[in-house]
């Protein structure tokens, strides 16, 4: 019998699995500039409360995805930076387009305009993920960091909410 997974609020006592796929993703060298985990408290002031999420079965979190402001200014009060990780051993079993398409609609549902991605070139699952979930490449923003020693680009990916800032 299969587990039924579900998507859920993030709550500060899931940080410590959060933080596992977090570190799980940082290990591959394709998900993040990112070199550690942040502490909780790091990680709490640079994520929206609103929009975090975890993929969930039996207590288990499975994987997670969260928003961050992009801007502090008013201007950019719709907008926000999309992070989607989900742990190893369940990759291949559509838990980001369960969580993404759940960001997606809760971000709709609350009136932001525009998220946005970065990804490395060669992270494809995510960029096929986004993809799908009806992200555009913008722009690929050239020798944006470096990266032990080694400049990496990465491609700038945005969606539009087909609701909101239509007018």
């Amino acid at each position: 019998m299969e587990s039924t997974i579900f998507i859920d609020k993030m709550l500060p006592e899931d940080w410590e699995q959060v933080r596992e796929i977090y570190l799980e993703g940082i290990a591959t060298g394709d998900a993040t500039f990112q070199r550690e985990a942040p502490s909780w408290e790091d990680w709490d002031n640079s994520h929206l409360l609103e929009y975090r999420i975890v993929a969930r079965t039996e207590g288990k979190v499975l994987g997670w995805a969260a928003l961050s402001p992009v801007s502090s200014r008013c201007v950019y009060a719709g907008v926000a930076e999309v992070s989607v990780y989900v742990s190893q051993i369940s990759k291949g079993k559509g838990i980001g387009s369960l969580l993404l398409k759940s960001l997606i609609e809760k971000s709709e549902e609350n009136g932001l305009w525009t998220l946005q991605s970065g990804i490395f070139p060669e992270n494809v699952p995510s960029l096929k993920l986004h993809y799908k979930n009806g992200f555009r490449e913008v722009g690929r923003r050239e020798r944006i960091g470096k990266m032990d020693g080694v400049w990496r680009d990465t491609i700038l990916l945005e969606r539009r909410s087909k609701s909101v800032g239509a007018n």
